[in-house]
């Protein structure tokens, strides 16, 4: 097989090739450690490689298949970590000039079931400072390029993620999603990722201060919706580390993966009653969501208007990174990104009775969405308001309407946060547009609290009637 084929091959196809030894270990390991040293410089995808423990733990995992050992569903898949998870005994930034040369001593629970799954850490994918923006520079080095036009954003806050799996750098990778940091780059990007519902993926293992985790969950991305479903099963549970992890044991998230969505009822919005949207990713979406009646689904356009929720977002979001790493400030200001500072900043003034405020609004806007779930199967959106952007050019004005350079691109994703649902991005197209002509374009997934299953089944079905894997950038 040609060795940039192999690359891009499934987690499944992989694990067949080496438990037959068709490939070992060894030379899959050797293969996506030098793509990396190749395109890397180029991407800055990665912020930590460690070629040799991805090689030591290459050559156990190809002992243990010579010899005929029970092996883990990950067994010698190469996979990287976002720099927001701790690692033992590998830098560990959180995206932060203030942690360039941390290195921890115990791993986070994402980290520990990877492990214990049989993958390869190939290394830390690059974030922004502790995930805080939906764009990945921070000051560390270079700000994280697209494959698809290294002139433009990748996404954020999962943007090495979505970068180095868009390029072939990994097989799979680990992503987090506070606000739509797995959905923003996935879109960016054209790959699938999933962001779980609050509590599927505990969250324990990470820098500062313990805060309240009102809306991030760590979560799966790859290529296709199998392996994003594979690597779901593997981080998925209860950890007693992490008080809101779910209890359930999780369900078998691939089990109905090939029953397609014959007679179910969804919505389609192309705004959700607020938002400013491109006219081209509101028709390539539409296009999109359309797909849906081919394959028995009946699509509706429902009365569904939000009010803008990202006040009370931002003020929830923000008092927990103050609470974790706003103690940092006072003798360090420096060293912190203009936008670490205003989350901060805004952190710092959020009073008891602001903070009482915005999570009566979450609570409000949760019992709205599972009000509107009575009625519906699955609520389709666009992922993203555009396509990927030039670096630091986030956009003022999007279809016709003035918003916040900030926010104003993601008025899909962060409401689903607050909601606590769970939502994937699916590829479903490419803009036209000569500004930003080739970049992809997402569509958003959203189900009930609970329904990854769900969600998961929803995207296969797409992705078989609408196929993306073979679609590759050209810097890769």
């Amino acid at each position: 097989m040609i060795k940039r084929e192999l690359a891009f091959e499934s987690a499944g196809v992989l694990r067949r090739l080496i438990d037959s030894k068709e490939v070992s270990c060894v030379e899959l390991t050797e293969l996506f450690l030098q793509r990396i040293e190749e395109l890397n410089p180029v991407l800055n995808a990665y912020l930590a490689v460690c070629p040799d423990e991805a090689m030591a733990a290459a050559h156990r995992a190809q002992e243990a298949v010579q010899s005929g050992e029970q092996v883990g569903p990950l067994h010698g898949i190469p996979v990287s970590i976002k720099d927001l998870e701790m690692t033992k005994g590998i830098t560990t930034t959180l995206g932060s000039e203030m942690f360039r040369n941390r290195v921890p001593d115990i791993d986070s629970v994402v980290v520990e079931r990877v492990k214990t799954a049989g993958a390869i850490i190939l290394g830390k994918t690059n974030t922004p400072e502790f995930g805080l923006s939906g764009t990945t520079e921070n000051k560390l080095g270079d700000a994280c390029r697209n494959p698809w036009d290294p002139n433009r954003t990748p996404g954020g806050s999962s943007g090495g993620a979505a970068a180095a799996l868009a390029s072939g750098l990994c097989t799979l990778a680990t992503g987090s999603d506070g606000g739509g940091s797995i959905r923003i780059p996935a879109s960016f990007s054209g790959v699938f990722g999933i962001k779980p519902s609050q509590g599927r993926v505990p969250r324990y293992g990470g820098y500062g201060y313990p805060a309240a985790n009102h809306f991030s969950q760590s979560g799966p991305m790859s290529r296709t919706v199998s392996d994003t479903t594979l690597l779901l099963q593997v981080l998925a549970g209860s950890d007693t580390r992490d008080p809101v992890s779910m209890r359930e044991t999780p369900p078998d998230f691939a089990a109905q993966l090939d029953r397609g969505v014959e007679g179910w009822r969804i919505a389609w919005s192309p705004d959700l009653g607020y938002a400013g949207v491109d006219p081209e990713v509101v028709r390539v979406t539409e296009k999109a969501a359309r797909v849906f009646e081919e394959m028995g689904a009946l699509v509706e356009v429902p009365d569904l208007a939000l009010e803008d929720p990202f006040q009370a977002f931002w003020d929830v979001f923000s008092t927990a990174s103050y609470t974790s790493y706003g103690h940092l400030l006072e003798e360090n200001r420096e060293q912190f990104t203009y936008y670490g500072l205003r989350a901060f900043e805004h952190g710092a003034e959020v009073t008891g009775a602001d903070l009482s405020r915005a999570l009566l609004r979450v609570d409000q806007l949760r019992r709205q969405m599972e009000t509107f779930f009575d009625g519906y199967d699955l609520l389709l959106t666009p992922t993203m308001a555009v396509p990927a952007f030039p670096i630091e050019e986030r956009p003022a004005v999007i279809g016709g309407k003035e918003v916040d350079p900030f926010w104003g691109y993601l008025p899909f994703t962060f409401p689903i946060n607050m909601t606590g649902q769970t939502a994937a991005s699916v590829p479903c197209g490419f803009s036209e547009d000569s500004a930003s002509a080739g970049m992809p374009i997402g569509l958003h997934l959203v189900g009930p609290r609970g329904s990854e299953a769900k969600v998961l089944q929803a995207s296969a079905a797409f992705e078989r009637a609408r196929p993306w894997a073979d679609r590759r950038p050209p810097v890769s």
